[in-house]
């Protein structure tokens, strides 16, 4: 089922949030065509902002503490996400790891918590551009794939593929990067059962469609584009 997910970082007030979700969900007068699920993930304080009504679309956390409760001032739990409407967590963000320092073993304790409050992890995944230089990516998609060793295979995941190098920059990957990426993540995670496998990084509504359907993706993990529900709607394939 294809897919796609809003990510808006630290983006919108609540009043911003609910204006997205009204018009969002205008465009979706008719309902969601078949086939197509759809996911937002606010900032924590506007979950409830961008909640549809309807269950048009999901609600995701953009992060989870990797404990299940005690004194971690700042942290929310897996348990907490799941209270407030969260069905998905994303994991492993690559601003996670590149400008919080975040890795794998913290990473694995997160997909466990999550997966303790019946989340889906959104696990991300990717390479910088400095690895990419240096054919590395092969390598470097391995290694973060180890931290999914412990993840139950049958349990659903999606995973998201987004090259650091993309993310924000406006130069998206190419459908044939974005296609190779996606059959080294598959190979590495074939003994998956329910497994979906996402681009992200600089997706727009004039490339997405190209992307989409070149690389063999499943859907699109969306940052700044994903801020305007028009361009969200126009992504996802929505009338």
């Amino acid at each position: 089922m294809p897919f796609f997910v809003a990510n808006w970082k630290m983006n919108k007030t609540r009043g911003e949030a609910r204006a997205f979700a009204e018009r969002l969900g205008a465009r979706l007068s008719r309902g969601v065509p078949a086939g197509v699920e759809l996911a937002v993930a606010p900032p924590l304080t506007a979950l409830d902002a961008a909640r549809d009504p309807q269950g048009r679309w999901s609600l995701a956390a953009q992060n989870v503490a990797s404990e299940n409760a005690g004194a971690f001032t700042g942290e929310v739990s897996a348990r907490m996400l799941a209270d407030a409407g969260c069905r998905y967590a994303i994991v492993g963000h690559s601003e996670r790891r590149h400008i919080y320092g975040e890795g794998g073993a913290l990473f694995a304790r997160k997909l466990a918590r999550a997966r303790e409050a019946s989340l889906t992890p959104i696990y991300c995944m990717g390479e910088t551009e400095a690895e990419r230089a240096e054919g590395a990516t092969p390598e470097v998609l391995a290694a973060q794939a180890e931290t999914l060793a412990g993840d139950p295979p049958d349990a659903p995941l999606v995973v998201a593929y987004e090259p650091v190098w993309a993310i924000g920059s406006g130069r998206a990957a190419t459908p044939e990067d974005a296609g190779q990426a996606r059959q080294e993540i598959a190979r590495l995670l074939s003994g998956r059962r329910a497994l979906r496998l996402l681009y992200g990084g600089s997706v727009n509504p004039g490339n997405a469609a190209d992307l989409l359907r070149r690389s063999g993706m499943d859907g699109f993990l969306i940052g700044g584009a994903s801020l305007s529900p028009d361009d969200f709607a126009a992504i996802a394939g929505l009338p």
